[in-house]
């Protein structure tokens, strides 16, 4: 082969080599850009949305849970629990006297601290789901660490309740990423958001029944995912009267099980 041709092959090859990891660097970058959760939030009777905080379609592309069936007057009932501050009780006594589901996403220190409050979760029937053993951000740790983490919890909430799977998953702090969510996905969880949800884990900052009364029925919409920290007093002082009150609206408390229709807006 004449020298001038192979120079212009390996020429055509070196651009060719470069433009391809030109293209392939942002694809790379996108699924470990961390992200915070955020959302528009309801308001009038407006369905919320995270169609303009960038990471709608690394939700959808993972099956990720923002959103329920927005046809459908269905409430889903979330607790994050990454400690006891004296409140779980209550919200389990209120919720087995109203006769309604939830979810609790616990920790490693939840779980070694509380077994009674969870074997009761689990005896009540409500779903255990999986918060990280301690709470790191997730987009720093490998997917081999992010595995370790949600492997401890599922292990040990099996040693407590004898409950030996676990289907969902929530982030941290609500940080993720698409390395994250896909990890998550592998390991044979549904990632959890939300879609309605307030500052009531700020304990010295709590501003009574009524507050967290109004923060949350102000947001209830079809097929909203409710975030709650059970370490609200507030919450717990309000949960009876948001659940029984959202009933008179006419909706129905659902299991994360029965969210069968996820909806990205």
């Amino acid at each position: 082969m004449p020298r001038l041709l192979k120079l212009i092959l390996c020429i055509t090859l070196a651009f060719m080599v470069e433009a391809a990891a030109s293209e392939a660097a942002p694809v790379m970058a996108s699924s470990v850009q961390p992200y915070h959760f955020g959302f528009k939030k309801s308001k009038n009777g407006e369905l919320p949305s995270i169609a303009q905080e960038g990471f709608m379609n690394i939700l959808q592309a993972n099956g990720a849970i923002f959103l329920g069936d927005t046809e459908q007057k269905e409430l889903y009932l979330t607790f994050d629990n990454g400690y006891e501050n004296g409140y779980t009780g209550k919200v389990l006594d209120v919720l087995k006297a109203k006769k309604v589901p939830a979810a609790f996403f616990v920790t490693g220190h939840f779980v070694q601290d509380q077994p009674e409050l969870l074997r009761r979760m689990s005896e009540e029937g409500h779903i255990i789901g999986n918060h990280s053993w301690s709470h790191p951000d997730m987009t720093t740790l490998s997917p081999e660490q992010i595995r370790t983490e949600l492997d401890k919890v599922r292990e040990a909430v099996a040693g407590v309740t004898g409950q030996q799977a676990m289907s969902f998953v929530r982030p941290p702090r609500g940080i993720f990423s698409g390395r994250v969510l896909e990890t998550c996905k592998q390991l044979g969880y549904t990632n959890v958001f939300w879609s309605a949800a307030y500052r009531d884990w700020e304990t010295d900052r709590q501003q009574g029944a009524a507050h967290a009364y109004q923060q949350v029925m102000s947001q209830l919409h079809p097929g909203a995912v409710i975030l709650l920290h059970s370490v609200s007093r507030d919450n717990a002082e309000a949960l009876s009267s948001i659940i029984d009150d959202a009933r008179k609206q006419g909706y129905n408390f659902k299991s994360l099980n029965d969210l069968n229709v996820k909806i990205y807006r």
